[in-house]
Parts: C-alpha cells; structure tokens; sequence
C-alpha cells in the first residue's frame, strides 16, 4: 500500500495493492460497517458504509463493469496490463515496459547538462543559451530512446505511465514519431527521484496501485 496522503475535499488517497484489494475492502467493511450503497461513476466504483464513511475506487484502465461490482473491479485489477513507463529527469531518462510488475523491456540513459552558474551579464546569458540548448538535446536523445524501445510493443500497450520532471515528459511526448504512446490512456504521473534502473524496477508498486479516496466521518471539512 502506498502512503495515504490527504485529499482536495477532505480525507485521504492511498494505493491500494491489486493483489491485496479484496483483503481491504473486507477490512473497510469490518471497521466501518457493511456496505450500504455501491455504484458506479465515471468509471470508478463509489461506496458508502454503514457509519457514512465514503470511498472511490478508481478502475483500472479499460475495466468494463460486472453485475458484482466489487468482484468486477478486484478480478480487472489484478490482471496483467502492457504499461510503458517514461521517466525523464534533466540530464537522465528511462523507459520500459511492464507486463504486469514483469520489466520486459527496458534503457536507461543520461546526457550531461551542466548546472547553474554565478556568472552575470553577457556570460550567464550564454551559459543559459547553451543550457537550453542541453536540455533540447536530452529530450530529442529521450525521444529517441521511447522511439527505440516502446514504439515496437505500441500495439500491445494498454497504457502509459509518466514520471519525473512532468514539463520535459510532455516535451518528449510531443515528438511525432511517439504519437501512439502520447494517445495511450495515461495513468497518473509518479513521483520519483533521478531516473535509474533501481528507480524504473520499483515504479510498478505505484502505477499497478488501486487509487482510493477514502474519507471517514472524522475527517470531513466542516461547513
């Protein structure tokens, strides 16, 4: 489970293992009492306990609703999805994609763009020219990359995960040759430090993550 953060409007969000959603809506039904009303909304599923505590659960990407909604949603979860992730940091990137957790393919890589400089007048404005000009070469060398490696799974690929700095991924993503990915449903962007295999290896906790907007009677705002 990822670490609950609070929410606009009131309580918290949290992410929600697939594997682990069945076992904690149990709970939630064990703390808060049976559940009242179950619905859908805009794709996610909307629930109301007994004691008025209120959830959303969001559906995963292209979940068709079941007559049991909650089987439904748990059963979609848990299924394996081709996610291609794209992260990209000033100076470093990684791409790759997911079968399920599974990495089935991947390339990270870095371009060195040269920091900030004490320098004033004409001196600092051409070190920000010629870092500009770093910054267009890390995303046109990004873009080959994504090129590279997730164009030829493009048509097995049910979504895209963006993570990093989100101005430089929507530079990449702006590049022609990636349309394809850049019209993928896109899950929310991850937060994540710089780049590195480590980094892309772990990003499957948080993209295959139920999102939950709980909200409990304590921790409704007050009128």
């Amino acid at each position: 489970m990822t670490a609950p953060r609070p929410a606009a409007g009131g309580g918290r969000l949290l992410g929600v293992a697939p594997e682990r959603l069945g076992r904690w809506l149990d709970g939630v039904a064990d703390r808060h009492g049976a559940f009242t009303d179950v619905r859908v909304e805009d794709g996610d599923v909307v629930v109301t306990c007994a004691d008025t505590t209120w959830l959303r659960v969001t559906g995963p990407p292209g979940w068709t609703p079941g007559p049991a909604l909650l089987t439904s949603l748990t059963v979609a979860a848990k299924a394996p999805r081709r996610t291609a992730v794209l992260l990209v940091r000033r100076g470093r990137w990684a791409v790759g994609v997911f079968d399920g957790a599974a990495l089935v393919v991947s390339k990270v890589d870095t371009r060195q763009v040269r920091g900030r400089t004490a320098a004033g007048g004409w001196s600092q404005q051409r070190f920000a020219r010629r870092r500009a000009n770093q910054t267009d070469a890390v995303v046109g060398a990004a873009a080959d990359t994504a090129a590279r490696v997730l164009l030829p799974h493009a048509g097995r690929l049910q979504a895209l995960t963006p993570g990093g700095d989100r101005g430089l991924v929507a530079e990449v993503l702006e590049d022609p040759r990636l349309r394809r990915l850049a019209e993928l449903p896109r899950l929310p962007p991850l937060e994540v430090g710089e780049p590195t295999k480590a980094v892309l290896l772990q990003t499957p906790a948080q993209f295959r993550a139920v999102r939950v907007h709980i909200v409990e009677p304590g921790e409704r705002p007050a009128d």
